[in-house]
């Protein structure tokens, strides 16, 4: 053999290990003992502007509401659909609504499991979703444990048992694939003829902020970090929904600021102070003609500056585009956005309609690039806390096991 071949031998092999070893390394944010706000910041400086926009923004794929053949990326029997999921995820997602809709433990263990690798595998910074569920009294999902309606949880007076039950209930919910509930309700029950009292802990701030704060507990556990028992809840609905004029739901909240203070806002303020919540949703009303998704004293000035809530404050449901066409503050759903976003709001759920056009409001100066990363910031945050990035994977075997099971069967009679 040609000795300039016997040198270049090893140099080749040298090279390629090296290129192997780099493509190995770890990036910082991909580094699970650095600490969390260290990855938020590599990772937030390595997107570009349509990935950062893509975490804001939700998607729900259930075919029931979603009538645009386009805008889904699951078929007729609920199965991932690779090709569209390349067009339509392609820079990422933020959050997705109830992936537990008309699917078994199994099935949606099986279901998010195959889109998390499917994230991790084909989008450029492979940025796991964060998928979010009802669990008003248990997981609102195919066999789910279903414990007693809120206001009867209540009525127990009972702290350790409410914290229990939804202890319980983010067990399963994570088992599945899910790490986000849409709970607890915080809202006062101040007006009997307001339809969704059931879902609330009763009129009186102390007792509706003892069983929030516990309830906060049992779904995220006291640990700032996640575990996969665990999951982020959501405080609701941020504020003075529960007393609508004439009793109304959505009717304003037309309060002072001192009876606001007294009483809606304490279950609120427990629940951030004493519960660590990391998630806060608005309410649809209004408070004295401010729609609380637009509303930068409630959301900036009282909820993360007076109270110190580091986390992620998401919409209600197409709540941004009722700024637009209920409330009628703006004169379309780019305003809506850009308002929503100034205002406090990180996510959009559950699609991202409205916050998509935040590329080009950006691109034209009408929005700051800095409240951008400061709400893409917070839901990358939540993804590193809840521990998505090191490990989104779930056991089919153990969501079946632990959904609805005997332990839980007792507790829920217990609880009754």
């Amino acid at each position: 053999m040609d000795d300039r071949k016997l040198v270049l031998v090893p140099i080749v092999l040298v090279i390629l290990f090296g290129a192997t070893l780099l493509a190995l390394e770890r990036l910082p944010y991909q580094d699970p003992k650095l600490p969390v706000e260290q990855r938020v910041t590599d990772l937030l400086k390595r997107m570009p502007l349509e990935e950062k926009i893509a975490q804001l923004k939700g998607s729900w794929q259930n075919r029931d509401n979603v009538k645009d053949p386009q805008a889904l990326f699951v078929d007729e029997k609920r199965n991932f659909l690779p090709a569209q999921a390349s067009r339509l995820l392609k820079n990422g997602l933020g959050e997705m609504s109830r992936p537990s809709e008309k699917r078994g433990p199994r099935e949606m263990a099986d279901f998010t499991n195959t889109l998390q690798k499917w994230m991790k595998e084909n989008t450029r910074l492979g940025i796991p979703i964060l998928f979010h569920e009802e669990c008003l009294h248990g997981h609102a999902a195919p066999r789910g444990t279903s414990f007693p309606q809120a206001i009867a949880l209540a009525s127990t007076w009972d702290p350790v048992l409410v914290r229990d039950v939804f202890a319980a209930t983010a067990a399963e919910v994570r088992a599945r694939g899910a790490q986000q509930c849409l709970a607890p309700v915080l809202d006062l029950a101040r007006d009997p003829r307001w339809g969704r009292t059931e879902e609330t802990y009763g009129e009186d701030p102390y007792l509706v902020s003892r069983i929030g704060v516990a309830a906060i507990q049992g779904f995220q556990g006291v640990d700032p970090f996640i575990d996969k028992s665990h999951v982020v809840a959501t405080a609701k609905h941020f504020a003075v929904h529960g007393q609508p004029e004439g009793g109304t739901n959505v009717a304003p909240g037309n309060y002072s600021e001192r009876v606001i203070r007294e009483y809606f806002l304490k279950p609120f303020k427990a629940a951030v102070e004493e519960g660590g919540v990391q998630s806060v949703m608005p309410s649809y009303n209004e408070i004295d003609g401010v729609p609380s998704h637009g509303n930068k004293h409630l959301l900036d000035d009282v909820l993360r500056r007076e109270w110190g809530f580091p986390g992620v404050v998401v919409s209600d449901y197409f709540a941004i585009a009722d700024l637009n066409v209920l409330h009628h503050i703006v004169s379309n759903n780019d305003e809506a956005a850009k308002l929503a976003l100034e205002s406090g709001v990180d996510v959009e759920l559950p699609f991202g309609n409205a916050y998509h056009s935040l590329i080009k409001q950006v691109r034209e100066g009408k929005v700051s690039q800095g409240d951008v990363d400061r709400a893409v910031g917070r839901i990358l945050r939540l993804k590193f806390l809840t521990g998505l990035f090191d490990d989104a994977s779930v056991d089919p075997d153990y969501a079946e096991k632990i959904t609805n099971n005997a332990e839980h069967q007792q507790l829920a009679l217990k609880a009754a």
